[in-house]
């Protein structure tokens, strides 16, 4: 399976580390060094990285600011490399670059593949990339909601089947309750609004508009205005084209342009181009008649009718109350009526819209309760197999006699659904709450696991959760840091084996001080100060073959060249090999 995998980091004037780059293992990362040499400035960087609080306090001392440098390989689909191409940010052949600066006065800037983005957007990667789990920074499982998640993907099946039906019916539920509301809420806004419609809707219907009647009104008001003198320039131009019968000596545009037609008429057979001319001047002649004929029928036909006019002018002072208020045309105040009509039919139908909402949210509750229900059945049945198996993993790491539990419970709601006579909350995953507890030896009472363990008990806690829930939880890798706290011996050998195992199927990082964890690791870097008390570029070895047959002959006793302790390290090597 393709997963993203955080291949190096570079870590600069950070804490003791001057400028140094940490190479990191596909699988089982083991980071060792003696005490104070900068180990857990890796877990530091990380948390940087991955949207952490700024510290000013780990600027280097003489250094302006620390800066942390990470490349992630993150596969084309996965929901990392997808948010980040959401803020702006580019893949570099398949890998996410990620830098994190801290200045010396406490200002942070952070960048994702070569943009600028907000230090939140960091933190929403981590939820996708990396679970921490430290002594001081515990995340992940710790969180009630992430618990709840967990043992559903353990569940599998039996909680996602009735969960994907329930989150359908709890949005649905939602957007009707939503709509009720708005309904019941909003019932005298929505009753003023149907008033202020009705009434508009009423007084267009008396006006009955017709489309483009005010067009056609503004044309017969200004021709009726202006009647009489519309009349006297037809008149006039009609004497001009065909003559006054009150002035028979007057010259007229017909007598002239027949006389011209005649004229050239009785020598056109002399010449083509003069015949031409003869047929242009006819057919003046024909089309003056005309226009002369059509003015006086226009002058016989204007009426200068003053009732006519009154009525015009009404008609438009009506048309404009509708104007003013409901469109800029006749045209707008017909779509306004077309669209508040439709809206009234939705606002009258409230009452019936009422009654059928209120009929689908009582059965979305109660589709809702018997949903919830099964996933309270699936998850109780889950979480005593999953306990079990935590608990057996704990009984390995030296933690024989601790017992964790998984407490699934319900809160009572008065506004909740109904299940089995009780009347409790619910929300988009169901009824229920999830914790997880831990009751570290026989006689204590269990406990929320924060509560309930020391710092390395609550690691190697999350370290059992982590190697039973292994392949089901999403977060493809793990930091942990001194998960191997206060252990030794076969309980340290054990802690290596899980997390071996653990990194089968995600990435695994672990800060730890015990040759018997560090022995399992596919690849071991050294943390090591120089003279000067920093760490530079050379401080952090990826160490093979004999190197790394020294270093874990120095953790096993304090000698690299001790040859029992070299036998006892190359006994390790041999047997984490072997599984």
């Amino acid at each position: 399976m393709v997963r993203c995998v955080l291949e190096e980091m570079r870590i600069r004037s950070l804490g003791v580390i001057d400028d140094a780059v940490v190479e990191l293992s596909p699988g089982f990362t083991a980071v060792t060094g003696e005490t104070g040499a900068g180990k857990t400035m890796v877990v530091t960087s990380l948390g940087l990285l991955l949207g952490g609080r700024a510290d000013p306090a780990l600027v280097r001392i003489g250094a302006k600011s620390a800066v942390v440098e990470g490349r992630v390989a993150v596969p084309a689909g996965a929901s990392a490399a997808l948010r980040a191409e959401e803020a702006g940010a580019e893949l570099d052949e398949g890998a996410l670059l990620i830098s994190r600066t801290v200045s010396a006065e406490g200002r942070s800037r952070a960048h994702l593949g070569g943009r600028s983005v907000p230090v939140g957007v960091l933190a929403e990667l981590a939820d996708d990339l990396v679970a921490v789990h430290g002594q001081s920074d515990q995340q992940g499982l710790l969180k009630p909601a992430r618990q709840r998640g967990a043992l559903d993907r353990y569940a599998g099946d039996r909680v996602s089947v009735p969960l994907e039906k329930y989150t359908a019916a709890y949005r649905r539920l939602r957007a009707v309750t939503v709509e009720l509301d708005e309904i019941t809420t909003r019932a005298r806004e929505r009753a003023q609004e149907a008033d202020m419609l009705r009434f508009g809707l009423e007084e267009i219907e008396a006006v009955e508009p017709r489309p483009g009647e005010d067009v056609e009104l503004a044309a017969e008001a200004e021709r009726l205005g202006h009647a009489e003198a519309l009349a006297s320039a037809a008149t006039a131009a009609h004497a001009a084209l065909a003559g006054n019968p009150e002035d028979p000596e007057g010259v007229d545009a017909t007598t002239l342009v027949g006389g011209a037609h005649r004229a050239l008429e009785s020598v056109r057979s002399h010449d083509p181009a003069l015949a031409d001319l003869a047929d242009r001047i006819g057919e003046i002649g024909i089309l003056v008649a005309d226009v002369a004929g059509e003015l006086a029928g226009y002058a016989d036909d204007l009426d200068a009718d003053p009732l006519r006019l009154a009525a015009v002018e009404e008609r438009r002072a009506a048309l404009t109350q509708l104007t003013r208020k409901y469109g800029e045309d006749v045209g707008a105040v017909l779509a306004w009526a077309e669209q508040g009509a439709a809206r009234l039919a939705e606002l009258d139908g409230d009452d019936d819209r009422l009654a059928e909402l209120t009929a689908e949210r009582d059965a979305l509750r109660a589709e809702l309760a018997e949903l919830a229900r099964a996933l309270t059945e699936a998850r109780v049945e889950a979480a005593s197999r999953f306990a079990a198996a935590v608990t057996e993993e704990l009984a390995s790491l030296a933690m024989p006699h601790a017992r964790v539990t998984i407490d699934v419970r319900q809160t009572d709601d008065p506004d909740g659904v109904e299940i089995d006579g009780r009347t409790v909350a619910y929300g988009p995953a169901g009824v229920d709450e999830v914790e997880l507890l831990l009751a570290p030896h026989p006689g204590a009472p269990p406990r929320p696991i924060a509560k309930g363990a020391s710092g390395g008990e609550l690691s190697r806690v999350m370290l059992a959760v982590e190697v039973v829930f292994a392949g089901t939880d999403p977060v493809p890798t793990y930091l942990f840091d001194e998960v191997d706290a206060g252990v030794g011996g076969k309980a340290a050998v054990e802690i290596g084996r899980r997390l071996a195992k653990l990194a089968k199927s995600a990435q695994v990082v672990v800060v730890t001080h015990l040759p018997q964890v560090a022995a399992f690791a596919d690849r071991q870097l050294l943390v090591e100060k120089t003279n000067d008390g920093s760490v530079t570029r050379s401080g952090v070895q990826v160490l093979e073959g004999e190197a790394r047959v020294r270093e874990l002959s120095r953790m096993l006793a304090g000698q690299e060249d001790s040859v029992t302790a070299r036998a006892h390290a190359e006994e390790l090597l041999a047997a984490a090999r072997e599984g």
